[in-house]
């Protein structure tokens, strides 16, 4: 008699791998990225979020103690403001040219520059790693000599954000980056 295999345990053991794997990866993401969720280019005064439509049930909003701050330096190193060495609306403008290509949600419409020195843009953005929010909040500082760019990013769930904020700063300030040298390099010359 010809003997059979069943291949179904085998189906089945790979079927469970393969529901089983996300949260492998987010195990191991767990023990690589820093436990923390709202990440900022400035400690002493992180750009203000926007909190109106912030509920009980999400992640409190608290200043990040010092071995936070130390954590965050130590683990994201391009966690950095920017400065420019131009004029506050050239600035604000690459800041709304990065922020269009991008899915965030505004909180509120881009504001006006007039009289203004500084402006604080904010927003919601989804995660790179399951699509939870996080409120984003740029802020465009022109103290007389130059023009400095903060910006912070805050997990609205979750315990940790696997490396989602820091993620979002460093990418969205090296667009910035890219945005402000290709303005400069387009301006006529005089």
């Amino acid at each position: 008699p010809e003997r059979r295999i069943d291949r179904r345990p085998v189906g089945g053991a790979l079927l469970a791998l393969l529901v089983l794997a996300p949260y492998g990866v987010a195990a191991y993401w767990a023990t690589i990225y820093p436990p923390l969720r709202d990440i900022s280019t400035d400690f002493d005064e992180p750009p203000a979020l926007d909190v109106s439509d912030r509920t009980k049930d999400m992640n409190v909003l608290a200043p990040s103690t010092p071995g936070e701050q130390r954590l965050q330096a130590d683990s994201y190193p391009l966690v950095s403001a920017r400065s420019y060495d131009l004029p506050f609306e050239t600035v604000v403008n690459a800041v709304e040219t990065v922020l269009d290509r991008r899915d965030w949600e505004l909180s509120e419409p881009y504001p006006d520059l007039a009289g203004q020195s500084e402006v604080t843009i904010t927003a919601v953005a989804k995660g790179f790693v399951i699509g939870l929010p996080a409120d984003v909040a740029i802020r465009v500082t022109d103290d007389g000599d130059t023009v400095i760019v903060d910006m912070r990013s805050a997990s609205r769930y979750g315990r940790y954000d696997l490396g989602d904020n820091a993620a979002r700063i460093t990418e969205f300030l090296a667009e910035l980056d890219q945005e402000v040298a290709g303005q400069v390099g387009a301006a006529p010359a005089e």
